[in-house]
């Protein structure tokens, strides 16, 4: 599983444990498996949650469509509560359940977000009033309900999200893009955010401990704003940066990381090589191996171009002693995308040992005059 798939497996596996309503702890074993499996037994999970309802909620939907949107809404606060409210609202027209919303107090709505059927929220925001919209959205963030504004913000149309982001912080930004689940719509979402915004929640990322959400938003987005976001991390101060290589290193992530350092300018990258939390054998070698791993050979060489001298030896020490499998698969990509030019000065600081066995591989054969 790459890290994409990690930090996802990580969100899939959160939006499980509460749509099952059991700790998160209890479900690790799903982060093992691939992300799109995990996804599709989401999906399942809500379908026999919420497909399979007893007779009773479509007795009390059909009685709440008799009386007026007040008196249903007065019923829904006073005689259900937040969960059964829900639950009867996944079970009536959108546009219904949009008019009895309409006539609750937004703590009541909020509180009952995180119990409604996922399928029905587009159809029901779609129908409700904007400002409206911006109270329960702003209520969800003061309620800490990152993962339920996660299903709802991907359903928001530009206007309201603009009203929005002025009233949530800034970890509550991150937690929400790690939840979304329409991913697609987090690039308008950075765009409205602005350049000083999206400055400010990078920082965040350092101040919160929220490093793995920031990657998981990186990984989601493309092109420009992906750049941008790497540019934004790497001109941290180098405390900060610290710890995001601390947390990469501690939570195997690199393969997210490398994908965005990639992405760096020279004197970016520079900052970064220089970083005292990449001098260690250890991280260093955990670098290594996750490269070995995922084949990234790309992205991470331009980066030991850089290091001082002394890291990059023992970049090479750990490359120099792989087993030969991967000796011949770190050659092969080395070939394939033409790195040779970058890879000669890590070979030339192996040791003898190390240098016959990459001399020897078919690869480099193939590049010997």
């Amino acid at each position: 599983m790459d890290t994409m798939d990690k930090l996802s497996g990580r969100a899939e596996t959160l939006k499980i444990a509460r749509l099952l309503e059991v700790e998160p702890d209890a479900l690790a074993f799903l982060r093992t498996l691939p992300v799109d499996d995990v996804r599709r037994f989401r999906e399942q999970s809500v379908a026999a949650l919420f497909d399979r309802a007893p007779e009773m909620l479509d007795r009390i939907a059909s009685a709440t469509k008799l009386v007026p949107a007040g008196v249903a809404a007065a019923i829904s606060q006073k005689a259900l509560g937040p969960r059964l409210a829900a639950a009867v609202a996944g079970r009536l027209e959108p546009a219904r359940a949009a008019d009895i919303i309409e006539k609750l107090p937004v703590t009541f709505t909020a509180e009952s977000c995180g119990h409604l059927d996922p399928r029905r929220i587009k159809g029901i925001v779609d129908r409700l009033d904007e400002n409206l919209v911006v109270r329960i959205a702003v209520a969800l963030a003061e309620r800490g309900d990152h993962l339920t504004m996660g299903r709802f913000v991907g359903h928001l149309p530009d206007s309201a999200l603009r009203r929005i982001l002025p009233q949530v912080d800034d970890a509550a930004v991150l937690r929400t893009g790690f939840a979304i689940d329409v991913p697609e719509r987090l690039g308008q979402i950075i765009e409205l955010m602005g350049p000083e915004r999206l400055a400010s929640v990078i920082a965040a990322a350092a101040d919160e401990d929220l490093w793995p959400e920031a990657l998981a938003v990186a990984g989601m987005v493309t092109g420009e704003q992906r750049g941008r976001i790497a540019s934004l991390a790497a001109s941290q101060p180098q405390d900060r940066l610290d710890s995001l290589v601390a947390t990469v290193a501690a939570q195997d992530l690199w393969e997210s990381l490398l994908p965005l350092v990639a992405l760096l300018g020279e004197d970016e990258r520079r900052a970064v090589a220089a970083l005292p939390s990449l001098r260690g054998a250890d991280v260093l070698g955990g670098v290594v191996r996750a490269v070995v791993a995922t084949g990234l050979w790309a992205e991470f060489l331009p980066l030991v171009q850089v290091l001082p001298e002394e890291s990059r030896k023992t970049v090479a020490d750990t490359a120099g002693a792989l087993p030969s499998a991967d000796l011949d698969a770190l050659a092969l990509e080395v070939d394939k995308r033409d790195l040779w030019d970058l890879v000669m000065p890590l070979v030339e600081l192996m040791d003898d040992e190390a240098k016959t066995r990459i001399f020897e591989l078919p690869a480099f054969q193939e590049q010997a005059p």
